[in-house]
């Protein structure tokens, strides 16, 4: 990465630029250091804990989940990797917890601000960030450039508001996306695909028989995730008695006693088939309309 100090003298423009990548840097420097002091903490004084994938969730098994912050090979962008657990946490260590939040929302605010005036330089960080500490550079030894997956950076350590009296934990497997498009931006994906192939043409001229004004619904299906049901020991002060969560990192519960709440044992990988039933009111053709976009028509 260019030296911030000389960058920014020979070309003045460039300076805001230049400082969110100094403040970026930092940024990283302190999540790092607070999710190494977490670990370091919990090796110290150890809460009950329990893990979907581990027999053993001590505090190397903690600092490796919290320290993931990697693609895997063939890995999807937009998917990020579970570390599901329980953790019991007393005032100390949800004050770590609580530092190492606070680093990560002050990483995610930076980078959103990066992405907004200087896009084209987050390839140069995803390079750049890993060898500024030595157990994320051991990483990258005999394989060549690993690529940093932000998301698994900046996102949040799950907490619970209060004790709980118990947990249930299960599988999420029918969520989706659906953003809305017109029929003059599906035809402008189309065309940015390969459009003389067959099938494209098709899906063209499907498009061409149906009202410029009708929306198309281009429906993304998201990755499984676990959620965490969270029934709380006394009602919250606004009444709340309980309250649902997705846990992708594991779940710290304010404990007094070093203990965990009831919880139940999820399967370890969720099921292949449909677990909600479909809605009534399903706004959506069965049929999808153009399959190389996932669009669909709306019903009536």
């Amino acid at each position: 990465m260019p030296n911030v100090d000389s960058a920014t003298t020979a070309n003045p423009a460039m300076k805001p630029t230049y400082r969110l990548l100094a403040e970026l840097e930092l940024a990283f420097d302190r999540t790092i250091e607070s999710i190494e002091a977490l670990a370091v903490h919990y090796r110290q004084s150890p809460g009950a804990a329990w893990a979907l994938h581990s027999p053993t969730p001590d505090a190397d098994w903690l600092r490796s989940a919290l320290l993931d912050f990697w693609y895997q090979d063939g890995q999807d962008g937009r998917v990020t990797r579970s570390y599901v657990g329980l953790i019991a946490a007393d005032a100390s260590l949800l004050e770590h917890v609580a530092a190492v939040n606070s680093a990560k929302a002050h990483f995610a605010e930076i980078l959103a601000s990066i992405r907004e005036e200087a896009a084209g330089l987050i390839p140069e960080l995803k390079a750049v960030l890993p060898f500024r500490h030595p157990a994320l550079h051991t990483h990258l030894r005999g394989q060549g450039l690993a690529r940093l997956h932000l998301k698994q950076c900046w996102r949040a350590i799950p907490v619970a508001d209060a004790p709980l009296s118990r947990v249930r934990l299960s599988w999420y497997s029918s969520g989706r996306s659906i953003k809305k498009l017109t029929v003059r931006e599906a035809e402008q994906k189309l065309l940015a695909l390969d459009h003389d192939a067959p099938h494209i043409r098709i899906q063209l001229q499907r498009l061409a028989g149906i009202p410029d004004g009708e929306p198309l619904a281009q429906v993304q299906k998201q990755a499984p995730l676990m959620r965490a049901n969270l029934f709380f020991a006394e009602p919250l002060a606004d009444g709340r008695e309980r309250r649902a969560m997705n846990v992708a990192l594991p779940l710290f519960i304010p404990s007094s006693d070093g203990k965990l709440p009831d919880y139940n044992m999820p399967p370890p990988f969720p099921s292949e088939k449909r677990t909600r039933a479909k809605r009534s009111d399903e706004r959506l053709e069965e049929e999808v309309f153009l399959p190389s976009l996932r669009a669909f028509r709306y019903r009536g």
